[in-house]
């Protein structure tokens, strides 16, 4: 727990002000609370027995300010706690996800997205609690304690041994208890991510579910997921509410001890009626905060159970290190030199040399599986290879600032990735230039269906773009690179989703801007290429042969993906 609470403290130190109010704010609250349970010595001595018309007088305008200055302490520390709270949430939310973002792109082919979105939202609410409410108001119970203990032993030495021998006892059964509600937790918050993981799923896939009629079975397995989730919540409950039958036994015994000592004290004058009273007051004044105080506790393992969670995401270092050069706006060539990558141990490419010269198309060719997305993969440095180097005018990449690089490449991808805004955000981002979009969706062949939608470029996409054909997504794709303008242009299979007519027409866009540019063009489509200044063939990972179409006419595994081509028209 200590291990934990310090990775909070730097965050924490930042409210060094706003702690000193809310402390101050705890202990007006805790004089306000252990005051009252004193002033009933003096209301039933010197009032009830006494006649007092003084104290009568007095003691009522006492209590109206006690009773103020618990009220405005307490709001005091909420408010400045729940500040603090809330925004350390905030910066840890936002250090979170800056370092998943610096992760490598395996970790994310790893990871299910919905483990990550649950450490980002169920985690972070869990530990907000812990620095909004639970640790002010584990401080704040303290101090009342700490006060009304003190009054307890000021009216009676002698009876509050009773009460300070008895409560250490409670302690043993409550630190079992929270341990097993630590473990708890931590399935919950792992069953918890499971859910949020196989909703994800169903929703990216509904598809695929609808047209497979998998929806019984999906269900079935979402149930199972909820009822283990349930079950395990049950546990919490029932080991959180242990610990109030606990205290009320516990107090019980205290207040049975207490009444028969207190009133053999009174009854042979060793006590008057008001400070067995009020030392009765501050007991039973006790008892609330001390129960608080051991729920709370249990209620911080649960936090603490998440806390491991988070800052074991925040310690993540990433694989892939930035270098520090800019990268060249205007690259003249890049290459492979004898690369080697693995994924997992299995090796994806092996020893593979070609080279990709500005004012060129390259296109890379083979089977699926082939290697040649692994290529790309190596070039925006998602990896880095295992062996040999990746190098633009004979400067290795990893030298690179990789925000600087990834800036200079635009890859379009078989998958297309649209966000839930209009198509102008999609083309050119959230300050675009209206007239480079339009510019950029004519180059795509975009721009005749744009300008046909109700708002035109305005108009907004749902999510995934999905109240677009499969074409239309692709072309808005290849309309966002060709507006980021870049020096080096990847089309990965760009255009698998277009008709034959479309195709031709982006092969001829592609053609029109490989000028002062270096293109790699990705396809299965062989015979569709003879426009490209190189291809390169691909096969079991490795590059079989490489030159202009014409030159590669003796290789037999370009003749024969040209074969293969022609079979799928």
């Amino acid at each position: 727990m200590i291990k934990i609470l310090k990775r909070f403290l730097p965050f924490l130190l930042q409210y060094k002000l706003q702690f000193f109010i809310a402390i101050l704010g705890m202990i007006a609250a805790a004089i306000g609370t252990s005051a009252s349970a004193y002033i009933v010595k003096p209301v039933l001595d010197d009032i009830f027995i006494n006649k007092n018309e003084q104290m009568l007088n007095i003691l009522p305008w006492i209590v109206i300010f006690l009773y103020f200055l618990k009220g405005a302490g307490r709001f005091i520390q909420v408010y400045f706690t729940e500040y603090i709270g809330q925004d350390v949430i905030r910066k840890i939310r936002d250090q979170m996800l800056d370092s998943i973002l610096a992760m490598h792109i395996g970790y994310f082919i790893k990871q299910p997205s919905g483990e990550l979105i649950s450490r980002l939202t169920n985690d972070i609410n869990r530990i907000k609690n812990v620095v909004a409410n639970m640790i002010p108001d584990f401080l704040r119970e303290t101090i009342t304690i700490i006060a009304l203990v003190g009054v307890v032993v000021y009216q009676s030495p002698k009876l509050a041994l009773y009460f300070l021998f008895i409560m250490p006892l409670a302690m043993w059964p409550l630190s079992k208890l929270a341990k097993r509600m630590k473990k708890i937790s931590h399935q919950s918050q792992e069953k918890i991510a499971d859910l949020t993981t196989h909703l994800t799923e169903i929703f990216n896939n509904i598809e695929l579910i609808k047209a497979e009629a998998r929806e019984e079975e999906e269900l079935y397995r979402f149930k199972k997921h909820n009822l283990d989730f349930f079950k395990l919540s049950l546990k919490q409950v029932k080991t959180n509410e242990l610990v109030s039958p606990l205290m009320e036994v516990l107090g019980a015994l205290i207040v049975a001890l207490v009444i028969y000592t207190g009133g053999h004290e009174v009854i042979d004058g060793h006590m008057t009626t008001g400070e067995f009273f009020s030392f009765m007051t501050a007991l039973f004044m006790l008892y609330t905060p001390i129960k608080h105080v051991s729920k709370l506790y249990n209620s911080i393992q649960d936090a603490l159970a998440a806390s491991e969670r988070i800052f074991s995401v925040i310690d993540l270092q990433p694989q892939i290190r930035s270098g520090y050069r800019p990268f060249p706006s205007h690259p003249k060539i890049l290459c492979f030199e004898h690369v080697t990558l693995t994924y997992d141990d299995k090796e994806v490419l092996k020893d593979v040399h070609f080279c990709c010269k500005k004012d060129h198309i390259t296109a890379i060719v083979g089977d699926s599986g082939s290697g040649k997305s692994s290529l790309v993969n190596l070039l925006v440095r998602f990896y880095d290879p295992v062996s040999g180097r990746v190098v633009v005018d004979g400067i290795d990449i990893k030298e690179f600032d990789i925000l600087s690089l990834r800036k200079n490449i635009a890859l379009v991808t078989q998958r297309v990735y649209l966000f839930q805004a209009t198509i102008a955000e999609n083309v050119g981002g959230g300050s675009f230039d209206e007239a480079r979009v339009i510019e950029a969706l004519k180059q795509a062949n975009a721009w005749e269906f744009v300008q046909n939608l109700p708002e035109g470029i305005h108009t907004k996409l749902d999510e995934n773009g999905m109240n677009l054909s499969g074409g239309q997504r692709q072309r808005l794709a290849i309309a966002r690179a060709l507006y980021k303008n870049p020096s080096i242009m990847i089309f990965d299979e760009a255009t698998s989703a277009l008709d034959p007519v479309s195709e031709q027409q982006i092969f001829q866009t592609i053609q029109k801007i490989s000028k002062n540019r270096i293109v790699i063009l990705i396809s299965h489509n062989v015979r569709s290429l003879t426009f490209c200044d190189t291809i390169v063939v691909m096969k079991d990972g490795k590059s079989v042969c490489d030159g202009s179409p014409e030159s590669l006419q003796t290789c037999s595994e370009y003749q024969r993906l040209l074969v293969k081509s022609e079979g799928d028209r």
